[in-house]
């Protein structure tokens, strides 16, 4: 999913639901990149928070115990997502009110009704599940 992004280092990654923190530890360790997690289970958030901690990434990747609908996207490049379908049309607004031009949107499994992908990929994995890959579209002037 990371790869599919193109994430570039430096680039800030959230991860919305990020569950034991596995994306944002790989975007933090393979791509030099930042991240952010939102995680409403407080125990998979505190594993994942440890998890980093026993790695030494805290400078790079935090997580954040509480509701993705209240995360504030606005610095992302990329944000990764593992949501059903209808929350990711539910996420949607949020996404399209907060996420700058450019920003990427990389979805496993679910699309985002309404939107576009500028590419699918199918892994080997899991079944040949699909991966969405979104771009937010340039301002309209």
């Amino acid at each position: 999913m990371l790869e599919m992004a193109n994430v570039h280092p430096g680039e800030l990654v959230y991860d919305l639901g990020c569950g034991d923190g596995r994306v944002l530890i790989t975007a933090a360790q393979q791509f030099n990149a930042r991240a952010v997690g939102y995680e409403i289970s407080p125990k998979l958030a505190h594993k994942a928070s440890e998890r980093i901690a026993q790695l030494g990434l805290q400078d790079r990747v935090k997580v954040i115990q509480g509701d993705l609908m209240q995360a504030d996207l606005s610095a992302a490049d990329v944000v990764v997502i593992y949501l059903l379908t209808l929350s990711n049309d539910m996420l949607r607004p949020h996404l399209e009110k907060q996420l700058k031009p450019g920003a990427r949107v990389v979805s496993y499994s679910f699309e985002v009704p309404g939107w576009k992908p500028q590419r699918v990929d199918r892994t080997d994995a899991h079944a040949g599940h699909s991966i969405y890959l979104y771009e937010i579209p340039p301002t309209k002037k």
